[in-house]
Parts: C-alpha cells; structure tokens; sequence
C-alpha cells in the first residue's frame, strides 16, 4: 500500500503510533486523529472527540477536502479499565466501555464509509481484542463491548464487501504498551504483544495479499 490516505484514530497512543509508523514508510499520507495531539509528522492531524459524531464528521469531510479520498481507516481508538462484577457493574462502567470502544467506532463507521462507497474501493480495520472471545471475571462490560465490534464488523463486511470495501478486525491479546506495564508490574512481558507486530498484520490486510480477506476476527499473539 504506497501513496493511499490512511486515517488512523487512536494515533497518539503507543500502538496509533507503531500503526502510523508503519504506514508511513511506504509513502502513505497519514490523517490522524486523538483526544490528545500526537507529535507524527501527517498530512492532517488534529484532536478530535470521537464521542462528538459532530465533530467526527467534520474532521472527516476535511480529511477528504484536503487530500481527496480516504483509501484505508484503522480504528484504533478504544480502552480498557477492570470492571466490578457482572451483577455489580455500575451503569458509569457500562457507559464507559461501550462509549470508548463503541460508538467512538461507530461514529468513524457513519462519517466515512459513505465517502468509501462512493469511491467504491476502501479497507477498515477494527480493533476488537482476544478477551472479545469469551467473557472473564471482572471484564464483563470491556467484553461485551469488544465482542459487538466483532459482530458490528461482521455485519458491515457483508453489506460493503461487493462495493468493493473489505472490513477485518484484530484482535490482540494483552499489547506491550507503558500503560500496560504501570498498571501490571509484576507481568510477564514477553508473553505480551509487540504494537509493531499488529501494525504489520494490518498492513498484510490492506495489501493485495489480504484482498480476500472479509468480516474476519484475527487473533493476535506474542510469539514467544
């Protein structure tokens, strides 16, 4: 993939980052978008609330009035924080998980699938996680709502994919990031994943080589 226009939410996170890295070594032009400013060098880059559907489109239609077209989005953008137990999840956790890893998602989905039909080629990548899989004590709200970016990403590859837009997502078990590593010290690093190594899994998805590649849930996993 060289010379496309990539967006990538989530870009100033440790793994926006090793994405954005990624695809600018093949010429891309980069649009980045994060609550928080990111310091990679792109041809549009701007904070933006991807809660706000508002203020999502808007940065999307500028996106396309300034480079022209949108060829490939990485919805990186999403969170994670233990929960209570099921019974006990507090309305603010439900609110939180699907919010952040949701409908910051969907709200990309309204803006810029619309510019990819019309162009009648695109790629979306979704970033669902391996935890999506099945559910796990005090997860239960971050499960669920990576589990409907799965279903949401199944659901939107069958209605694109003969429009000539492949949909994926990933799904990564724990990523090797600083947050991570504060929040679980005592961790086994290495059993962890490398951000690199789920940038080069999505740049395979939006290579020729992934061209046949639809509604898929990939896993993963360090390997070590």
């Amino acid at each position: 993939m060289t010379n496309k226009v990539v967006l990538i939410t989530g870009a100033a996170g440790a793994l926006g980052k090793a994405v954005a890295e990624r695809f600018a070594t093949e010429g891309n032009q980069l649009a980045l978008l994060d609550q928080v400013p990111t310091n990679i060098q792109a041809a549009y880059s701007a904070q933006c609330d991807l809660g706000d559907s508002t203020a999502t489109r808007a940065h999307v239609a500028r996106i396309v009035a300034q480079l022209g077209r949108i060829d490939v989005l990485l919805n990186i953008a999403g969170g994670f924080e233990m929960g209570e137990p099921v019974h006990a999840t507090s309305e603010k956790t439900w609110k939180f998980m699907f919010d952040v890893n949701l409908w910051t998602l969907v709200h990309m989905l309204e803006a810029v699938v619309p510019f990819m039909r019309d162009q009648g080629t695109g790629k979306i990548i979704n970033m669902g996680a391996r935890a999506a899989l099945r559910g796990s004590a005090l997860m239960g709200a971050y499960a669920a709502s990576k589990s409907a970016v799965i279903r949401l990403t199944e659901s939107l590859s069958d209605e694109l994919k003969e429009l000539g837009v492949q949909v994926n997502c990933i799904l990564p078990s724990i990523i090797d990031t600083p947050r991570n590593r504060s929040d679980m010290p005592d961790a086994d690093y290495s059993q962890w994943v490398q951000p690199q190594r789920i940038a080069e899994v999505m740049a395979f998805l939006v290579s020729p080589g992934g061209g046949d590649i639809h509604g898929a849930s990939i896993p993963v996993d360090a390997l070590s």
